[in-house]
């Protein structure tokens, strides 16, 4: 079960799109709310089609379409999106309106973007595409199961191309509702050293990546993912035998194989503190690396950090902001253990796919 990737799109907290030295230099943010730097939508957009559209539904649209282009791809086969809360600000604006005019003479369009399915479907009509569409809406889990599905699709088909990807927004309203909870630190010095001070919470983000994955490998190829898996709220033997299994049993590869983990510390002591006893115990000859400073928490931060993943891959070269821990060899297999609050925990593995030189 095998999916090559030809093409990314990703617009981030950080420039990643547009720009050729990847987060050289990283943005660097003094708050604890980390929103995506948006591109100009008209020029992938048509203008009139673009008045319609909320911020989510524009990162979204547009970044499938810069994935589309990487990969030299018109249309795809099959469109599959993973959101953990879809269109908030719609969902918002609806709902508060039907308050402010006593549930009379409301604006039918929040109403309608405000479903889950929307990103994906705009997508289609601006491609007109009527194949496979889907949305998976598993909060945490939402984009890991987006591509479960892809990869379960290409096994069937392998000369499908599959459009997937993962999209959330933060709005004002969502980061006042988690800061209730003291999930977000109340003080950010630079996200650039959050990693620096132990204590207790993170910082919120946002962001949209799309990815064109074939089952057919090529010159276009940058990396390929070999699998996929989740588990929720394990007690830590739990954790750390899954890990185990994972690796030993699922990709059937040796611990020392494995060249970086791209590990989802957030900045909270205490998840970090589980989280590098892992690495510690599991990784000690691996490069690390780490990347929510990044693009802030958020439920599809995993997309981004696959993003970054096929990059290094590329590249073979770990940015600066990213490292963790360096070792000097080259990058070929690269694990990505991604926890949100330490209550959702996914793995995803990738390998490069043509010789290093």
């Amino acid at each position: 079960m095998k999916a090559y990737i030809k093409g990314i799109g990703n617009i981030s907290p950080q420039q990643t799109w547009g720009y050729n030295n990847f987060l050289d230099p990283p943005l660097e943010y003094h708050r604890n709310d980390l929103m995506a730097v948006e591109p100009d939508y008209s020029q992938w957009i048509n203008p009139q089609q673009l008045r319609r559209m909320s911020r989510v539904i524009k990162m979204g649209v547009t970044s499938a379409l810069m994935a589309l282009k990487d990969a030299e791809l018109e249309k795809p086969d099959a469109i599959i999106t993973g959101t953990g809360y879809g269109c908030v600000q719609d969902t918002t604006s609806f709902l508060t309106k039907i308050t402010d005019f006593n549930e009379q003479a409301l604006n039918p369009t929040p109403f309608i973007q405000s479903t889950h399915n929307t990103i994906g479907s705009q997508i289609a009509l601006l491609l007109q595409c009527h194949g496979y569409n889907q949305t998976y809406v598993h909060g945490a889990f939402s984009f890991e199961h987006a591509l479960l599905d892809a990869l379960m699709s290409l096994q069937e088909n392998s000369a499908q191309s599959i459009l997937v990807g993962g999209v959330d927004e933060l709005t004002q309203i969502s980061h006042a509702i988690h800061t209730r909870f003291d999930k977000y630190r109340r003080e950010v010095k630079s996200t650039l050293t959050l990693f620096d001070a132990a204590e207790a919470g993170t910082v919120a983000g946002e962001g949209a990546a799309y990815f064109v994955l074939s089952g057919k490998d090529d010159t276009q190829t940058k990396a390929c993912i070999h699998a996929v898996d989740t588990l929720f709220q394990p007690v830590q033997e739990t954790l750390l035998a899954w890990i185990e299994s994972f690796v030993r049993d699922r990709i059937n590869i040796p611990f020392e194989d494995i060249d970086l983990v791209l590990l989802g510390k957030s900045g909270d002591e205490k998840a970090d503190k589980q989280i590098d006893l892992m690495a510690k115990t599991y990784f000690p000859g691996a490069s690390l690396g780490v990347y929510k400073h990044l693009c802030g928490e958020h439920s599809v931060s995993s997309s981004f950090a696959l993003a970054l993943a096929t990059e290094i891959l590329l590249s073979q070269h770990i940015p600066e902001p990213v490292i963790h821990k360096a070792v000097s060899r080259p990058i070929r297999n690269v694990l990505i253990y991604n926890p949100y609050f330490y209550q959702h925990h996914s793995l995803i593995f990738l390998t490069e796919c043509h010789d290093i030189k």
